[in-house]
């Protein structure tokens, strides 16, 4: 009997030898993607032979060598994974754009009043004279709007008080509101390009230095955009901060949008951004979102990377929006930022954030006078639906109020 059995026992342990070999041919299998169209002499490479590890989620990502500073470009093929994880996160569902601002014009009214009503005492006075202009511009001054915009302003209530005679307080106020309203300049195009043309995708490039909350901007922007319908991935080239993509990820799951990241910490940002338009055509989405690494203006090298990530999306397909996000409470600092990463990536609107723990925003005004460049969000508090569409006349009258 056992010499009978010998036979079948040994075709058994065979046929799991080759099973074993099978399964673990398909797990370790790994495709190679080339870059559409002709590579650039100093756009991002990444190398192959990086050992594996972690998990990626979402569409196939790029995986680069060095988590450092970006090598230098070959004509190596990028290399990718075809692992996916899903999120084990609960579905929300976001709040509608139209009743947020309401909600985000009440908290802007607590956080600015006091230039607002500064303004107001100052203009209602009974003795209108040299001191109390030169409060009135000390007033602006502190509210970040600028030298240039608050002179001119100065010098214009000036003349339409002197006409007005009247110092009543809703005069005043009508007169301020009026002057506020053309400086904030409602003529800027604040709308956001996040529709489909061509047969592709819109792709929107979000930049900014450390700090300023830009993540979590992008996330509460693909919250925004599925409120309005919108279908979206989003693309987590930060790869530089740890937990950046997971971070990502989880606030796209929320609202059951996926994200293309890396499993290497330190991969190569371009090919992950290209990467993730790529995902975005094939599955026909509305908007693909890329999340760039935090990095300071002053820092040649990551500002140089920075123009290259937007090279190699452009490959695919054209770069609709770059917006900067910015701290309102870094104030004149954050127009500086502003002004480099306009001439290293053609900003096309700023997102101002923290905009409810500061009286400075005033940078609204300072940034579009300098820069010709509109302020198309804001955000006015930590929770998930605090980011809207700026308002010009919604932001004047809370300052006013």
């Amino acid at each position: 009997m056992t010499d009978a059995m010998l036979p079948l026992i040994i075709a058994v342990i065979v046929l799991l030898v080759v099973a074993g070999s099978i399964i673990g041919l398909v797990r370790g299998r790994r495709s190679r993607v080339r870059y559409t169209g002709t590579r650039d002499a100093n756009d991002l490479a990444a190398s192959p032979g990086r050992p594996e590890g972690g998990e990626a989620s979402g569409a196939p990502v790029a995986v680069a060598e060095s988590p450092g500073a970006p090598a230098e470009l070959a004509e190596a093929p990028t290399e990718i994974r075809d692992e996916a994880v899903v999120e084990a996160v609960p579905t929300e569902t976001p709040a509608p754009v139209a009743g947020r601002l309401q909600r985000l014009r009440e908290r802007l009214v607590k956080s600015n009043n006091v230039l607002g009503k500064g303004l107001l005492a100052l203009l209602s006075s009974d003795r209108i004279d040299d001191s109390v202009w030169d409060e009135v511009e000390e007033t602006l001054l502190l509210a970040d709007i600028g030298t240039e915009p608050s002179l001119e302003l100065v010098d214009t209530l000036k003349e339409r008080v002197k006409v007005m005679g009247s110092r009543k307080p809703d005069e005043v106020r009508a007169m301020l509101r009026e002057e506020l309203i053309k400086l904030v300049d409602p003529s800027l195009d604040r709308s956001l390009s996040v529709d489909r043309k061509a047969g592709k995708p819109a792709v929107v490039l979000v930049v900014g230095v450390n700090g300023v909350g830009k993540t979590t901007t992008v996330g509460k922007l693909a919250r925004v955009l599925v409120a309005e319908d919108k279908d979206v991935i989003l693309g987590a080239a930060d790869t530089f901060r740890a937990a950046a993509a997971e971070q990502l990820a989880t606030w796209g799951a929320r609202v059951g949008v996926p994200t293309v990241k890396s499993d290497v910490d330190g991969a190569d940002p371009a090919s992950v951004a290209f990467e993730a338009v790529k995902a975005g055509i094939e599955q026909e989405v509305d908007v693909v979102m890329v999340d760039t690494a935090g990095r300071l203006q002053n820092k040649v090298g990551l500002m140089d990377e920075l123009g290259k990530v937007k090279r190699v999306i452009e490959k695919q397909a054209e770069v609709d929006e770059v917006l900067l996000v910015l701290d309102a409470t870094t104030g004149q600092n954050g127009l500086n930022q502003a002004r480099v990463f306009s001439e290293v990536v053609d900003i096309t609107g700023i997102v101002l954030t923290k905009l409810d723990g500061t009286a400075k925003g005033g940078i609204v005004v300072a940034i579009q006078k300098q820069l010709g460049v509109p302020v198309k969000l804001v955000g006015l508090g930590e929770g998930p639906d605090d980011l809207a569409p700026f308002d010009v006349e919604g932001f004047v009258d809370a300052i006013l109020n």
